[in-house]
């Protein structure tokens, strides 16, 4: 049997839209339905970096990590790519989301850089996302964590959460009517008009050294995907992709991925 709506906290989360206490409105309906750890709301614009509108990690995570996230390795979140696709408004399972090896990436793993991580609890054991579209193309998504050593969540928590989609789809554009996100001067990651992306972190990237096919395979590889999953986005051999690899590791003089994720991280983040 469906669980009822809680019609009190939604009355509650409509009255404060446009107040500075909306978000804690947010999380005490999210709460109804079921427990979690962590949340956050942030907003991807059209062109440019990303602002934070909402910080529910309750004191975890670094924020130095933060700092990094805004200012370049959201690139290679798949809330980010998520973004980039225009995916419909709605609740999504961040593994419905990810590439096939997201989540053993070293950016999903790796407390320097991913905000929602920490040194002592590691990766999260899952995280939902909502997508809620805002005015001129920015889009919010409003995640909510659970941390490592948690269960994931059930079929049934999803389902209660996805309920509320709508409401919550809603609110959250209602309240951020109007955003206006400033950039700064040189931003490091831009879509263009035509929704393609024309990420200037990755085009950058060893230009000197890497051709665009292989700096294609780097954007690939660090954002999770697996040597299978490149093969079949680009629609070539998995030798092929294997021997990219190869030679960009040695164009680069780096033993392997892990080093190549922290040539990046400081390359976006100089």
């Amino acid at each position: 049997m469906a669980k009822p709506l809680p019609y009190q906290q939604i009355a509650d989360l409509i009255a404060r839209v446009g107040q500075d206490s909306f978000p804690l409105a947010l999380d005490g309906l999210m709460e109804t339905c079921c427990p979690f750890d962590l949340s956050a709301i942030a907003a991807y614009p059209p062109e440019g970096n990303p602002a934070l509108l909402y910080n529910g990690f309750r004191g975890h995570g670094s924020p130095r990590a933060l700092e990094l996230y805004l200012r370049g390795t959201y690139l290679l979140d798949s809330v980010y790519q998520a973004c980039v696709d225009r995916r419909p408004e709605g609740l999504y399972r961040l593994r419905d989301l990810a590439p096939d090896e997201f989540f053993i990436s070293d950016y999903n793993n790796s407390h320097l850089v991913h905000p929602c991580i920490s040194l002592n609890s590691g990766a999260l054991a899952e995280e939902l996302v909502y997508l809620a579209y805002l005015t001129d193309g920015i889009i919010a998504a409003y995640s909510v964590m659970r941390q490592n050593g948690n269960v994931e969540f059930s079929d049934e928590e999803f389902g209660a959460l996805r309920a509320l989609a709508p409401i919550v789809c809603s609110a959250i554009s209602r309240n951020w009517a109007g955003l206006v996100i400033s950039q700064p001067p040189q931003g490091l990651a831009v879509w263009s008009r035509r929704g393609e992306l024309m990420e200037q972190g990755f085009e950058s990237f060893a230009a000197d050294k890497l051709s665009p096919r292989e700096r294609m395979i780097v954007r690939l590889v660090l954002k999770g995907h697996s040597t299978l999953s490149i093969s079949s986005t680009l629609g070539i051999a998995e030798g092929t992709v294997k021997n990219h690899r190869k030679n960009i590791y040695a164009k680069l003089r780096i033993s392997g991925q892990s080093e190549l994720f922290s040539t990046f991280v400081g390359h976006i983040c100089r």
